[in-house]
């Protein structure tokens, strides 16, 4: 309080700019400062592993909340005919787990936007464990989607999208849908958007999501966009609508490779 009245008393002064006054409260201001000194200091190292005894106080704490999470993790909202491999992902031009991504958050993206050309809603590194054979959990999507990305639809000239089908091709693939290409030494070739050859003097509408349009994974083509709109849709949350309305259904994921994205080259 003694503070605050000294201050906004000599402000005034301040703002006459005399220096003596300023020298005055300088001495008044220093005159409040603590008198303790440090004489002392040390550091310690706390190691945290298994050898660290449990709190049992900590655990008590956060149990209930463990438990309402595994509980709502370990839910089942689906079941898959087989196993989705992030491997084959990963090395092959295209592999049911890249086909089933990105048909999944197509149709449920479609629900709100039907005029969406094409799809990437991830590169092979989004995708990062497989779908197991069987049951399909809340974790499981989680697993498979852990980024809180949102979907977004760009519009963008021709020569952007080139740009784009130029990344997919070096990349020796990525998840699509809506799209079929060849890739022929390293560049797209015979490329088909919605069944329709692509012309470069087009515009086209291509469903994405903030980090990819934001040149995650060296992505390239969404720089100047004519047009956005943000769907207020999270992938992973596309991903588990998708797959709970197969289940409603009373299907299973059933996803194949049906020749999308072909490399010519043997797909290494």
């Amino acid at each position: 309080m003694y503070f605050c009245t000294l201050t906004y008393l000599c402000m005034p002064m301040i703002q006459f700019h005399n220096f003596r006054y300023y020298l005055l409260f300088a001495l008044f201001f220093g005159s409040c400062a603590s008198g303790y000194q440090i004489t002392k200091s040390g550091r310690a190292e706390y190691k945290i592993n298994a050898e660290l005894p449990a709190d049992s106080a900590i655990i008590r704490s956060y149990t209930p909340y463990k438990l309402k999470m595994d509980a709502e993790m370990s839910k089942v909202i689906g079941h898959s005919a087989e196993v989705l491999s992030k491997k084959q992902s990963d090395t092959l031009p295209e592999s049911p787990l890249s086909n089933f991504f990105a048909d999944a958050v197509m149709q449920q993206a479609e629900k709100m936007d039907d005029k969406i050309d094409f799809a990437m809603p991830s590169t092979k590194g989004g995708l990062r464990v497989d779908l197991p054979k069987g049951n399909i959990t809340v974790s499981n999507i989680f697993e498979l989607m852990p980024f809180e990305n949102q979907l977004i639809v760009f519009t963008l000239r021709g020569a952007d999208v080139q740009r784009l089908l130029d990344f997919v091709a070096v990349s020796n693939g990525e998840p699509v849908a809506g799209l079929k290409m060849v890739i022929r030494d390293k560049k797209p070739a015979g490329v088909l958007i919605n069944g329709l050859p692509f012309e470069v003097s087009k515009t086209y509408r291509i469903l994405t999501t903030d980090y990819i349009s934001g040149g995650g994974d060296n992505t390239k083509g969404f720089e100047q966009p004519l047009d956005k709109k943000v769907l207020g849709l999270k992938v992973r949350d596309a991903l588990m609508n998708y797959v709970k309305a197969a289940e409603a259904e009373g299907k299973m994921i059933q996803a194949k490779t049906d020749g999308r994205i072909v490399n010519e080259s043997g797909g290494l």
